[in-house]
């Protein structure tokens, strides 16, 4: 998934996983040589973790619930599509992009 800010910065590999607690918002890492993750796009504040995540999974529920079958939500993989890109969008943009507020 990817989210378009202000219809000029993109940030792609965003994925939504199924784990113990429910659904969550993973942002883009990068594997280091220690085998830990490192987040190499993230929101500075809760504010913005929080905003990001709502819309995130808003697009990703209406994805599901829009395909066939719900095996996206039972498999607890990434979101459909995966990495699909858009030009921006507001919130339920088919491509699963979403565009930030103005700062």
């Amino acid at each position: 998934m990817s989210i378009v800010f202000d219809q000029c910065f993109v940030v792609t590999d965003i994925k939504v996983i199924h784990g113990p607690k429910g659904l969550f918002v993973s942002m883009p890492s990068k594997k280091r040589k220690d085998g830990t993750f490192k987040d190499i796009a993230h929101p500075l504040n809760n504010q913005m973790r929080q905003y990001l995540e709502e819309k995130v999974l808003s697009v990703y529920r209406q994805q599901v619930a829009a395909q066939p079958s719900s095996q996206g939500a039972a498999s607890g993989g990434a979101a459909p599509g995966g990495s699909s890109q858009g030009s921006g969008g507001g919130a339920g943009s088919p491509s699963g992009s979403e565009q930030a507020p103005p700062s």
